[in-house]
């Protein structure tokens, strides 16, 4: 394989997973180990969005600054930015399930400890950075142990599936969820709902404890020494079907995600609809996000072009959606923003774990996790200022923006690099692929 992207031999830029054909939807949950993680993910991820809607709502109670929910969001995912290869490099050293049996319950303790803040009448706009910075923290280590840990529950021949149910998990508590914030946070405060993701955590440290560690697939884990954190970035650098993955959700992450500011400032600014709208917005987003997943879960392959026609898709329909006139256009164009944005995330996301050498996996998914997760930090305070200073409609284009015109360079970089070039056929409907500069085949007309 060449050594970098521009050299005469890069293959085809497409990551694949090895081919597996269609695999069941829910293939994977047959393995019980891996069954007990998700219902206890299931339980804890639907704490989890009931307590980011809450601090959202709480920020912007306490403030009426979009750009200190920007912060907020930003404070959540700074320990990504800053330590996040670091806690990759810590994560092949350790047995995952006792790394994630900490993480999970540090995150609990900090959700029951802002729920006594909040419900005690004491809460200041600090407590909510301090305690959105302390988890930030332990997702440091959480997120790189639990994306590497899939693979130990299930296997290789399980992971796309696999991968694609535990965002399907996540898109379904965010169906949940929500509504359970908005309800709780009209009806009894904030703070419910953050002592209701406190004790969440229950199930999935119920889960862990559970498991049969015999069951486990075995991985070797990387022994300490020198130079393991460079060693990683080079496996990295000297393969564009790593790196270029990475850079679009980079890209995709720090302008076109940050939801919590624009969807804030469009239910209280724009639509002057409350607590109510903005739960509503991220519902719809969820069963967009929850459809995605459950179609890359029946993929058995994960395709460039699909991550560069989402990412493209993803763009193009925020800026759509930032210029609807009207309430329920701009509620109805949460579902294809979830969509395209949760496939965007997937198929880089399986792309990338399925071409990563196991020990270097917890490194790898740390570096594209900082990436996606930690780029918030850079992104979320500006785009909180625009949105503040120009406008949520103006914000949100500008997002969309970005995101649209990332996925069309890199796509149309990697085709050049790759000597490849883009042709629309017409088979069953338009289709837009890479083929290999040259090519005579046919276009089907029919």
């Amino acid at each position: 394989m060449s050594t970098g992207p521009g050299a005469a031999s890069v293959p085809a830029p497409a990551p694949t997973t090895p081919a597996v054909g269609r695999a069941s939807m829910f293939s994977s949950l047959k393995v019980r180990n891996y069954r007990l993680f998700f219902a206890g993910q299931v339980v804890s991820n639907t704490g989890t969005w009931m307590q980011r809607i809450a601090q959202d709502w709480l920020v912007l109670s306490l403030t009426g600054s979009s750009a200190a929910v920007g912060i907020t969001t930003a404070l959540q995912f700074l320990p990504m930015l800053l330590f996040g290869l670091y806690g990759g490099v810590l994560v092949d050293r350790l047995p995952k399930r006792p790394a994630l049996l900490f993480t999970q319950s540090a995150m609990a303790l900090t959700g029951l400890a802002l729920a006594a803040l909040t419900l005690s009448g004491h809460v200041q706009v600090w407590h909510v950075y301090v305690a959105a910075f302390a988890v930030g923290l332990a997702t440091v280590v959480d997120n790189p142990a639990r994306q590497s840990f899939v693979s130990e529950m299930v296997g290789p021949g399980q992971l796309q599936n696999a991968v694609s149910l535990n965002s399907a998990n996540f898109q379904s508590a965010r169906l949940v969820g929500p509504a359970v914030a908005g309800l709780m946070i009209t009806g009894v405060g904030t703070g419910w709902a953050f002592l209701a993701n406190g004790l969440s955590f229950v199930a999935p440290i119920g889960g862990l404890l559970l498991m049969r560690t015999r069951e486990l697939h075995s991985v070797d884990r990387a022994p300490r020494g020198k130079g393991q954190l460079r060693e990683g970035l080079r496996h990295v650098a000297g393969r564009p079907e790593l790196i270029w993955p990475i850079v679009l959700v980079g890209f995709i992450g720090t302008f076109g995600f940050n939801f919590p500011v624009w969807l804030t400032a469009f239910a209280d600014d724009v639509f002057h609809a409350g607590a109510g709208a903005y739960s509503l917005f991220n519902t719809l987003m969820a069963v967009g996000s929850l459809i995605g997943a459950l179609l890359a879960a029946r993929r058995g392959t994960a395709r460039f072009r699909v991550l560069v026609a989402a990412a493209l898709a993803f763009g193009t329909v925020e800026i759509v959606a930032a210029l609807a006139p009207s309430y329920w256009l701009f509620a109805l164009l949460m579902v294809p923003i979830g969509a395209f944005g949760l496939t965007v995330n997937v198929t880089a996301n399986t792309a990338v774990q399925m071409s990563t050498d196991p020990a270097m996996r917890g490194r790898v998914m740390s570096l594209f996790m900082m990436v996606f997760m930690g780029g918030t930090p850079l992104g979320a305070p500006l785009v909180g200022w625009v949105t503040d200073t120009y406008g949520a409609r103006f914000g949100f284009v500008a997002g969309g923006v970005v995101s649209a015109a990332a996925a069309a360079v890199i796509g149309l970089f990697l085709a050049r690099a790759g000597d490849l070039r883009l042709r629309l056929s017409w088979h069953r409907g338009p289709q837009l692929r890479f083929v290999p500069r040259g090519s005579e085949e046919l276009t089907p007309t029919a």
